[in-house]
């Protein structure tokens, strides 16, 4: 396995997670940044929770490579084929995985008030390991972790522009995540979630 020469691992029980904060360099991470906002087919999606739906704060778009849907809250999202611009990302972040990734969940928080409540990447077509994979481009944004029973292990790491967050083994299994909203006047994050539908 190819390791960048900066990688962090993250110490929390029934956790497998590292951190790759300059994965991208900053040219890279302003060119694909640039190029997926303006390419991608972004969409908001009706979301219902506890009974009441509404509009999913933040914009999303589904690539894959076989095909395969995504099922997720209540959402099923149809996938276009990837852009050249994502297959050289997805590349790069599988060679640091030992993983061919079939799909990406692109996500687009325009501002502050955009954000993901907590969840686990553990839907059944994920498999009971999945391996999830998570590139950050543009405006860095609080990534926040919560152990299931555990309530005292709690965890924030800031995801950097150009970064990679790979999360395998127990994680989704033991842990919940989010990301945040925030009050203060912030830039737009473009997110890739990379992670292998069956």
């Amino acid at each position: 396995m190819l390791f960048p020469s900066e990688h962090i691992p993250l110490e929390l029980p029934n956790a497998d997670i590292t951190y790759y904060p300059n994965f991208f360099s900053s040219e890279e991470a302003l060119k694909y940044y640039n190029t997926l906002l303006q390419e991608t087919p972004w969409q908001q999606d009706d979301i219902t929770i506890f009974g009441k739906t509404h509009k999913q704060p933040r914009l999303t778009a589904l690539f894959a490579s076989n095909n395969k849907p995504l099922h997720y809250s209540g959402i099923t999202m149809f996938p276009k084929t990837f852009t050249p611009s994502l297959h050289t990302i997805k590349l790069k972040v599988e060679s640091v995985c030992n993983t061919r990734f079939t799909t990406c969940l692109a996500n687009l928080y325009r501002h502050g008030q955009d954000s993901n409540g907590w969840h686990a990447d553990n839907e059944k077509q994920l498999g009971e390991h999945p391996i999830i994979a998570s590139v950050t481009f543009g405006q860095p944004r609080f990534f926040h972790l919560k152990h299931r029973t555990l309530k005292e292990q709690r965890h924030k790491i800031l995801l950097d522009n150009g970064s990679l967050l790979l999360m395998k083994g127990e994680t989704q299994q033991y842990w919940l995540h989010q990301i945040a909203k925030t009050k203060r006047p912030i830039n737009p994050r473009i997110n890739l979630t990379f992670r292998v539908i069956q």
